[in-house]
């Protein structure tokens, strides 16, 4: 069975095959620096120039270092895990960013529990306060069901970092996503390519805040910017978004009397189910119906045809969390250069992704 050393050392394998210990002293030795600077560089210190950080993590390369975290963690009374508070795995876009979540935080040492609470508002609020609090160090938390009026909800005793678009708040750190400004990339490039009747599916009626209710104001305020009139006719809302939810939504668009030549789902699920609604009326896609996702999940692109969609950025979303949550459980007080007493707010970028279910730019 493999052990760790208790001394700063972590685990390599010899030319022979046999596990060896490799100790902070080697690699300082090997870098031409002080141990004390290995340390420096192994715990992530802001202050290393990035020419002596260089040499040390190729000493660490080169001579198979590993970094000896159990031990790390308890010298810092932690334990060297995080947990994702998400609502459901079954939603690709929630799939993907947890596994690109305990991909970054593998980077740093740190584990991840995830935690599906299945669109419960109790269960959101039990993630926050409940018993299991002394079993991670930090929460990423994406609410569903909380909202504006539940702030005083975040008031923990933890490093909480919160991602979405449901509560916006300056008083815990926030990586957000480009939701109205997606969604107003997707509605204005399906006008530009020639659809005149742009339908919208999976709106929450009412909802201001949260990824429903901004990407619906992206998608007015496309039209108002391109000249195109809003037609009430071409909303179809849907409280949740899986496939079967497009399917529905879509053959109530297509039985209506305002028939859509572009759709812009919320969602990839959606789209895929407003897709195959469409197909099965014997209609083609795009020829007769364009249609654009959002969240550019991995399956959009094995879709016949291929799902044009929105990109939020998972990857980014991914990296800024991890990392402002870690920095926050090292007790940094300066975190991205925010300043010492301020929280972080990132809003991640971006991008249409075009292939095979939209038309070309006329």
């Amino acid at each position: 069975m493999k052990t760790k050393s208790s001394n700063g050392g972590g685990l390599a394998k010899s030319l022979d095959g046999a596990t060896k210990s490799v100790t902070m002293r080697e690699v300082a030795q090997a870098a031409g620096v002080s141990v004390k600077t290995v340390s420096n560089v192994v715990n992530d210190y802001e202050h290393v120039s990035e020419a002596t950080r260089r040499k040390v993590n190729t000493a660490i390369e080169k001579l198979g270092y590993v970094v000896n975290v159990s031990a790390r963690n308890l010298r810092l009374g932690q334990t060297g895990v995080i947990s994702l508070v998400i609502p459901d795995l079954q939603l690709p876009y929630f799939a993907q960013l947890s596994s690109l979540v305990i991909g970054e935080a593998k980077k740093l040492g740190l584990h991840v529990i995830v935690e599906p609470t299945l669109y419960s508002r109790e269960g959101e609020i039990d993630a926050l306060h409940g018993s299991r609090q002394n079993l991670f160090d930090g929460v990423i938390f994406s609410p569903l069901e909380l909202g504006q009026e539940d702030v005083d909800q975040l008031k923990v005793d933890y490093p909480l970092v919160l991602i979405g678009e449901r509560i916006f708040t300056n008083t815990v750190d926030h990586v957000a996503t480009e939701n109205v400004e997606g969604a107003k990339r997707a509605t204005s490039y399906l006008i530009q390519s020639g659809c005149r009747r742009v339908a919208v599916l999976g709106v929450h009626p009412g909802e201001k805040v949260g990824s429903a209710g901004l990407r619906f104001q992206g998608y007015r305020e496309a039209l108002e910017e391109n000249g195109i009139e809003f037609d009430e006719r071409l909303v179809a809302p849907a409280g949740m978004w899986h496939r079967v939810d497009g399917v529905n939504a879509m053959n109530e668009l297509l039985d209506g009397d305002a028939r859509p030549d572009g759709v812009v789902a919320l969602n990839d699920m959606l789209a895929s189910g407003a897709m195959h609604a469409i197909q099965m009326r014997g209609l083609k896609v795009p020829d007769d119906i364009s249609v654009i996702g959002f969240d550019n999940s991995d399956d959009s692109q094995y879709l016949s045809p291929p799902l044009s969609s929105i990109a939020p950025g998972l990857e980014a979303v991914a990296r800024l969390s991890v990392r402002v949550l870690r920095d926050r459980i090292d007790g940094k007080t300066d975190v991205l250069g925010v300043g010492p007493g301020r929280h972080v707010f990132r809003k991640v970028s971006s991008a249409l992704v075009v292939r095979g279910s939209t038309k070309p730019l006329e």
